[in-house]
Parts: C-alpha cells; structure tokens; sequence
C-alpha cells in the first residue's frame, strides 16, 4: 500500500517533469519572459492561498526572504534557458547537482558537516554529469556552464530555505520568488518582448499552475511523510525527461550518455541516502 506522502511525491515530480515539457515546447519565448509569466500566477496564487489562511505576506525576515527570490530567480531563468536549448534529460541531468552544490555550501552558510564518504558520492555526481557533457556534442561548452550556474544559485536558495523554516511559513518562502522576480522579469521582458501566439499564451498559462500544483503537492508530501522517504522521489524525474523526451521530441542519447546519467543519479541518490542514515543514528 503506498501511503499517502508517497502519492504526493509522485504526483509532485510527474507535474514538474509536465512543466518542463510545456517549457521546451515554447523555445521562440526567451526563458525571462516564461519566468515571468510563471513568476505572476505563483504570485496571484500564493497571494490568494496566505490571505486565506490569514498568514502575514511579508514574512519575518525579509532580507533572507529577498535573497532566497534572488537567488532562486536567476537559478529558474537558466535552468528554463537550458530546458529550451539542450535535450531535456540533459538539462534535468546538471539540474540534479544542485543537491549536491546545496552540500557543500551548506559548510559555510548553515554549518552543515560533510562526512569524508559523501565528499566520493560528490565526485561521482559531477563524474557522471561530465560524462553526459563530454559525450553530447548537443551541448556545448556554454549550456554547460549555464546548467552548472543554475544547480549553484539552486543550491544556494536551498541553504536560504533551511535558514528560513524555523521563522517562515512554506508558502511565504514560495510568495517571495515572483515577488523578486517580476520586477527583473518584467524590465527585460519590456525590452525584450516577443509576442506568443494564441498557442503559447496556453502554455504559459499551463506552466504556471503546474509550477503552483508541484510545489503545493511537493509541500504536503514533505509535511505527511518522513523525509528520507520522499526526498528520494524526484529522481524519477530523469525517467520522466528520457521517456517525454524520446517521445516528443525525438532525443536520443549514445551509451556513455546514459551511463553518465545512471553515475549522476547514483551519486545523488547516496548521498540522499548517507545523509539520511547518519540523521538516524
């Protein structure tokens, strides 16, 4: 019987791989702007959801807040650049080093130790990742420095959640993404501006409620379920890129390309499953 935490993951990470496809299917509209309009319905959503609940908007620490939008505006924007410009499995692939990058700042900014063990799952995550690079001519020297920026400033909004989940309600940290984010967007979307079609106009819309119907599902898994029972879950998203992107979009990968994918996820996936372990000791 798969308990209820269980089904909300599940759910979660099929609606974020939904995400992505919509996000590639639209590469004429430049990644700010699909930001930008994402970043306004988690806005209006998340607005309407804390009103609702009666919850404060504003949050007690707003420079944290501030920064976490920051950080979590730039790593979104070339994560969706990359989602358009390389094939999916590969973007969701460097994507998945943000974990990791949370790990090793994590030393520094929440003072989080690292055992000597994870330091090897480290090195065969970003083995793996390079090895999907090195074997991919698709993905030049420059989507791959974009996708390893993205899994950074990823990282880096991650270490600002923890510092903020003793203070600050979940929807609060999610209400002050868009909120940083539209006045960057929005500015570069006026200069910028490319017109979608009635089409497109569709799946921005889609993009954003699907964003919104994630992270909400996501939360209620991580609020009903033990967390080493479900962290482990997203993962399944790289099936998720491999499978929609070999149907709709015809990507095909050699041998040493999955074989840097299944290196990539086995680092990720134990150091998951270290960090867990030592937590129950």
């Amino acid at each position: 019987m798969i308990s209820k935490g269980l089904k909300y993951m599940i759910l979660a990470t099929f609606l974020f791989a939904l995400m992505n496809v919509f996000v590639k299917m639209i590469p004429n509209i430049p990644a700010v702007q699909v930001v930008l309009f994402r970043s306004v319905v988690s806005l209006v959503l998340s607005a309407a959801f804390l009103k609702g609940q009666r919850v404060n908007l504003w949050g007690n620490n707003k420079k944290l807040l501030l920064l976490r939008g920051a950080f979590g505006s730039v790593g979104l924007i070339l994560y969706f650049y990359t989602l358009q410009a390389m094939p999916l499995a590969s973007a969701v692939t460097i994507q998945f080093l943000a974990p990791i990058f949370a790990t090793i700042l994590g030393i520094f900014i929440v003072r989080e130790k690292v055992k000597p063990l994870q330091w090897f799952f480290f090195l065969l995550a970003f083995t793996g990742v390079v090895l999907v690079k090195g074997f991919d001519p698709r993905i030049t020297p420059w989507l791959f420095l974009v996708g390893i920026i993205s899994a950074l400033f990823s990282g880096l909004a991650y270490n600002v959640i923890r510092k903020l989940k003793l203070t600050e309600h979940p929807l609060v940290i999610v209400f002050y993404f868009p909120l940083v984010t539209i006045p960057f967007a929005g500015v570069w979307s006026y200069f910028n501006w490319v017109v979608p079609t009635p089409v497109e106009w569709g799946i921005l819309l889609i993009v954003g409620v699907l964003t919104q119907l994630a992270q909400y599902f996501m939360t209620k898994a991580y609020q009903v379920e033990e967390l080493s029972k479900v962290s482990s879950l997203q993962y399944i998203g790289i099936i998720y890129a491999l499978g929609f992107g070999f149907v709709l979009f015809d990507e095909l990968f050699n041998v040493m390309s999955y074989i840097g994918m299944a290196i990539m996820l086995i680092g990720v996936f134990a150091n998951v499953w270290y960090k867990n372990r030592i937590a129950r000791v």
